[in-house]
């Protein structure tokens, strides 16, 4: 048996999941967001109910913030979590990010990745400060995926899902990195935007963009 007793600080456990199933909520899930600093593409949110009776300790020792973790090993945790976790994703577009800015398009992209799930939980665990409107009483958790197993879960599969996607775009724009930088402003994006320009995939109110643009 692996040994799970880990001090709170250092790695992310059921803490949050306790506490909401002692107010007598059973389906617990967690929701997470990745690409609201990126230059480019979607913001994607990942919504995660775990199976804990299934879950084995081994997952349960490797899940963790995203943001942590080495590619390879988001890549592995995320194929593993299909088999014990009911998974859904959601994102909002480039021309959602400029319409209502990143924040909005954030928690727009959370309440559709809860609606992908497929079954409402009764109860959401969200990383940050900010809550999207749901049909089920939430709890906010700042630096969540560092606190919760379901957030830890929901950020490797926002992070894993739009990794993905950038990858597919940077395919139909090659010069700019993206399969590396994620569509970050790395030097190697902002020399590919002073030679190339903007793309349909750039996000256009944000500062750096619309500096090139002239707006």
């Amino acid at each position: 048996m692996v040994n799970l007793s880990r001090k709170a600080t250092e790695m992310p456990d059921f803490r949050y999941e306790d506490a909401a199933l002692a107010q007598g909520h059973s389906v617990i899930c967690g929701i997470d967001e990745a690409g609201r600093g990126p230059w480019a593409g979607p913001v994607v949110a990942g919504a995660v109910i775990l199976d804990r009776a299934a879950l084995p300790d081994d997952l349960i020792i490797g899940l963790d913030d995203s943001k942590k973790l080495k590619a390879l090993r988001r890549e592995a945790l995320f194929e593993r979590l299909g088999a014990f976790a009911r998974i859904g994703v959601g994102r909002a577009e480039v021309a959602e990010i400029d319409e209502i800015n990143i924040l909005q398009a954030t928690l727009l992209a959370m309440a559709r990745a809860v609606e992908d799930l497929g079954a409402l939980p009764q109860f959401a665990l969200v990383d940050g400060n900010r809550a999207p409107k749901l049909a089920m009483p939430c709890e906010c958790v700042v630096r969540g995926d560092g606190k919760s197993l379901s957030i830890a879960a929901a950020s490797i599969v926002a992070k894993v899902t739009r990794d993905r996607i950038m990858a597919e775009l940077a395919l139909e724009h090659p010069a700019y990195g993206w399969q590396r930088n994620a569509g970050y402003g790395t030097k190697l994006h902002q020399d590919a935007l002073a030679v190339h320009g903007v793309t349909p995939e750039h996000r256009r109110s944000y500062a750096p963009i619309k500096k090139i643009l002239g707006l």
